[in-house]
């Protein structure tokens, strides 16, 4: 499933916010999607979920009757289900995915309506500067070259951006995505921060469920989303290994912001790591959210800006044009 609108979003956001509630208020993950089979929050979601359920019936775990329905949630859900399962917060892993989804829904809806006139501006001027020309030589297939030639290929390059940056690619393929947009001014470090919030959020569960330190990073970094951050967890097992905290390697790189770093090691030696890692988790949420947030709003403008700055060109040159022809004939008198 490509999730590309706004209410698919929101529908992803409702499914597990509807698990999140179900599984909150003690009943078995049997029963919470026996009941949202019952009421999904989409047709379509009906038959994955009655897939879903035999596979636990079987005797699988969640995480992997998922993975058996192929891509029909991202890796980044799965990961994120595969650490509520292991620390036992099934339901605070599904209300973070619903709070992530929400917020996704939010700014998606938030930007097409802001972009609603750029866009029609675009179409408007695309289909009207030509319409002169199209008028006294009546030649169609130019306008429509002038026209649907610049309108289709501006089209097929958006759907190609957002299904490049879609979460449901493999590793590889997401990890040059998030090298790409790292660069990019705000857009890339709100989703740095976003993926630091969801790893806080992830390792407090685990670490707070008693599972190993090795284990916990390991899973925390799958459920953060990004693979420049697994790949930093990955090269460390080693050293873990070896017996050297995560506070030392912390310490010796300069991938984690100094903030997480340093509230990390104190956290470490004072024994207050889930406080700590709660507290973290919430302000990077917050962070990402507000330059998320900036672009959505941004954005549209920049884009408004730069059709008005077109339309502008456009018209300047068809006034040069005509002024020109006009002193021609006057000049040829």
């Amino acid at each position: 499933m490509i999730t590309l609108t706004p209410g698919q979003f929101a529908r992803r956001a409702d499914f597990y916010h509807q698990l999140a509630q179900l599984t909150a208020a003690g009943l078995g993950i049997i029963q919470a999607l026996e009941q949202l089979e019952r009421h999904p929050p989409s047709h379509s979601y009906r038959a994955a979920i009655r897939r879903l359920l035999a596979g636990i019936s079987q005797g699988y775990t969640m995480t992997e009757s998922l993975t058996q329905l192929g891509r029909w949630l991202p890796e980044f859900d799965l990961a994120l289900i595969r650490a509520g399962e292991q620390s036992g917060r099934l339901d605070q892993c599904f209300r973070l995915l619903a709070d992530y989804y929400s917020g996704r829904a939010a700014l998606a809806r938030q930007l097409l309506m802001d972009l609603a006139y750029p866009l029609f501006l675009l179409h408007f001027a695309v289909f009207i500067l030509p319409f002169a020309t199209f008028f006294v030589s009546g030649d169609l297939t130019r306008y429509l070259l002038q026209t649907f030639g610049i309108l289709l290929p501006l089209y097929v390059i958006v759907f190609l951006v957002i299904l490049a940056t879609q979460s449901r690619h493999g590793e590889t393929w997401r990890s040059l995505v998030e090298s790409a947009l790292h660069s990019v001014p705000i857009l890339g470090k709100a989703r740095r921060e976003l993926a630091f919030s969801r790893f806080a959020a992830a390792l407090e569960a685990l670490i707070s469920a008693g599972v190993t330190i090795i284990e916990a990073w390991q899973l925390a970094a799958a459920a953060s989303g990004s693979p420049a951050l697994k790949q930093v967890v990955t090269n460390w097992l080693p050293h873990f290994r070896e017996g050297t905290t995560p506070g030392d390697l912390l310490a010796a790189t300069h991938f984690f912001p100094n903030l997480f770093s340093g509230q990390y090691q104190t956290a470490e030696i004072s024994g207050q790591l889930d406080d700590t890692l709660k507290r973290l988790a919430r302000y990077y949420l917050e962070e990402g959210t507000r330059k998320l947030r900036a672009v959505a709003q941004w954005t549209p403008r920049l884009a408004f800006l730069l059709v008005a700055l077109v339309i502008a060109y456009k018209v300047i040159g068809f006034y040069m044009g005509y002024f020109k022809t006009l002193s021609e004939v006057l000049n040829g008198f």
